[in-house]
């Protein structure tokens, strides 16, 4: 079913819009770029750049997809759990080619765009949007590389981590919203780099490799596991997010962002950190102890709603349109939340939580084929072709 969740204003504001980027990082400077530049030369003209971002996002789909069925619950890399099998070599060939061809597909898709002059703004959109859910799916995968407890992090552990990438995630977004330039992340490239290599490792010497142990200056005796996991936290919240505020930070000093009050510049966050706050809550205090049981499903409703909220903030830096300061599926949230924890209706919490991952998945699937269509009507453009699409009436793009 239709709906029309981009206002007229919204829609207007695309018009004027124009792409406005930093990267300069060295890895994606002098090693990425000139590969994409490379790659891209070998791609056949009539391919969409959109279908490109779709195809590496559908990747990553798999990659999570599988894991799940050989890994349901991260126990696959643990000695401790001896009733879930480890994980088969070629799934992790399978996962390590996915992630590096998706991660090329990403690199190259505004390479080819511009390459074939089909550059629109909806094809940064499409790109930022899947990036947003692919956030979730990302570090998840990459999970069941190390494992659960023995060696690896417990469930309670890897929440933080997730909530680490998230929000190092949208605070970039936030940051284009304030200053009208998205500074690219030093992290991205090194990490998809670096999780395509763990891939490929897990596949050659197995799991085990991550149980080893390195003796390092001051810090002592820990795991190849505890050093990934500490590098994650620490490409994300030491080299991301303080870049992030010292950008905003020289944007208002010098007068060359959008110049907000302090709630205007917070508003987009708003929603981001009630959904942290109301999951944190729902798992700590859970009475079925939903986190330890049902990790994946906990993760992956977190990484949906955020990604819908994410969504909703680039179109509004996008259309230059003030960001919703509540998101909608915030409200399936509350009342789950709310009813799991104040009422006697917690003994159905496994029941809700199901429910409320399936709406919340739906409902965001709804928003993106909306918006993505709304795009293409007001644009005269086919998603994930280059096709050229007939002039539409004025009167049929209002219908």
């Amino acid at each position: 079913m239709s709906f029309n969740y981009l206002s007229d204003e919204i829609l207007r504001g695309f018009d004027t819009y124009k792409y406005s980027s930093v990267d300069n990082s060295p890895v994606s400077n002098y090693v990425t770029h000139p590969f994409w530049n490379w790659v891209v030369k070998f791609l056949p003209r009539w391919l969409a750049p959109n279908l490109m971002t779709l195809a590496g996002f559908v990747q990553l789909l798999v990659n999570f997809f599988l894991l799940t069925y050989y890994d349901p619950h991260f126990w696959a890399a643990s000695d401790q759990v001896l009733e879930y099998p480890p994980i088969p070599a070629w799934v992790w060939l399978v996962c390590g080619l996915n992630n590096f061809i998706s991660h090329t597909l990403d690199g190259c898709d505004g390479k080819q765009a511009r390459r074939t002059n089909s550059s629109t703004p909806l094809g940064e959109l499409f790109d930022h949007g899947l990036d947003s859910w692919a956030a979730l799916c990302l570090p998840v995968a990459i999970y069941s590389v190390f494992g659960r407890d023995d060696w690896g992090a417990n469930a309670y552990t890897f929440y933080l981590v997730l909530a680490c990438v998230l929000g190092c995630f949208i605070m970039s977004h936030w940051e284009k919203y304030n200053t009208g330039i998205l500074f690219l992340p030093w992290g991205y490239d090194i990490s998809q780099l670096a999780m395509t290599g763990a891939y490929l490792i897990t596949f050659a010497f197995g799991y085990q490799f991550w149980k080893n142990t390195i003796l390092l200056p001051i810090i002592g005796t820990v795991t190849v596991a505890d050093l990934s996991l500490l590098s994650l936290f620490m490409g994300s919240l030491g080299m991301s997010l303080p870049m992030t505020m010292y950008n905003v930070y020289r944007a208002y000093k010098d007068k060359t962002g959008k110049m907000y009050g302090f709630y205007e510049a917070m508003r987009p966050l708003l929603s981001c950190f009630a959904l942290f706050i109301l999951i944190t809550l729902w798992i700590y205090l859970s009475p079925a102890n939903i986190l330890l049981h049902q990790a994946r499903l906990v993760y992956w409703t977190l990484g949906t709603i955020f990604s819908n909220i994410t969504c909703r903030l680039i179109v509004s830096q996008m259309s230059s349109t003030r960001c919703s300061g509540f998101n909608w599926l915030l409200v399936p949230l509350i009342l789950v939340v709310g009813a799991v924890l104040c009422t006697t209706l917690a003994k159905y919490e496994m029941e809700m939580a199901w429910g409320l991952c399936i709406f919340v998945t739906i409902a965001h699937i709804h928003y993106g084929f909306n918006v993505v269509r709304q795009l293409c009507d007001k644009l005269n453009i086919y998603a994930l072709t280059l096709e050229k699409r007939e002039k539409v009436t004025n009167n049929l793009k209002r219908k």
